[in-house]
């Protein structure tokens, strides 16, 4: 799933979360905040998800492995000739982050837009691999994220990753009302600091 653009700057391809597909509203607004800051955006759905759409019931996620393997299919689809950045909502990032373990990156960097760096009310972490990336990650998170708060990762770091946070965001970047913040203002921040980075790595590889 493409939103043409005419000459975009770079290619983003960008996988769903684990619970929504690619056409989900939230999918919907980011792609199209990125589309503004002239990246084109490449949406997909992960094998599972389509065929929950196909039967009309839901379908637990694929094993890793094969999560990877679907996503590494969108790369060699990809237009070789714009610069290519890979990342997804929540697992979608989880598996964009695992892909730069297995080969040689064909990708400049990762961004994940809601890490789940745990399940909600559960200890056991998803960084392991965080140690032994070959590209970087750029986390996007909201701080009230239940899958990993600001408060929960003040004290960590890895050499690799970046993270952004959005004030008062959840793990779908929706605000508090006090904030008197829209998601979409958070959605567009989100963006806007992708294309920041792309800038910034771009400039730096010419």
């Amino acid at each position: 799933m493409l939103l043409p653009l005419t000459n975009p700057k770079a290619c983003l391809i960008l996988a769903h979360g684990a619970g929504a597909s690619c056409d989900s509203h939230y999918m919907n607004a980011l792609a199209e905040a990125l589309g503004a800051q002239n990246i084109q955006v490449q949406r997909f759905n992960f094998g599972y998800m389509q065929q929950s759409i196909e039967l009309g019931r839901k379908r637990p996620p694929g094993k890793m492995t094969v999560l990877q393997q679907e996503f590494l299919a969108q790369i060699d689809m990809a237009n070789a000739s714009t610069p290519l950045f890979i990342g997804g909502k929540s697992m979608g990032g989880r598996v964009a982050s695992m892909l730069s373990l297995s080969e040689v990156p064909r990708f400049k960097a990762i961004f994940a837009f809601g890490y789940p760096f745990h399940p909600p009310g559960n200890n056991s972490w998803r960084t392991e691999h965080f140690a032994r990336l070959t590209a970087p990650l750029y986390i996007i998170q909201g701080e009230r994220d239940p899958f990993g708060k600001r408060t929960e990762l003040a004290d960590l770091s890895w050499p690799e990753v970046r993270i952004h946070w959005l004030a008062s965001a959840d793990h779908d970047f929706k605000p508090t009302k006090a904030s008197k913040l829209r998601q979409q203002q958070l959605i567009e921040q989100a963006a806007a600091y992708c294309s920041e980075v792309i800038d910034e790595i771009l400039l730096v590889s010419q």
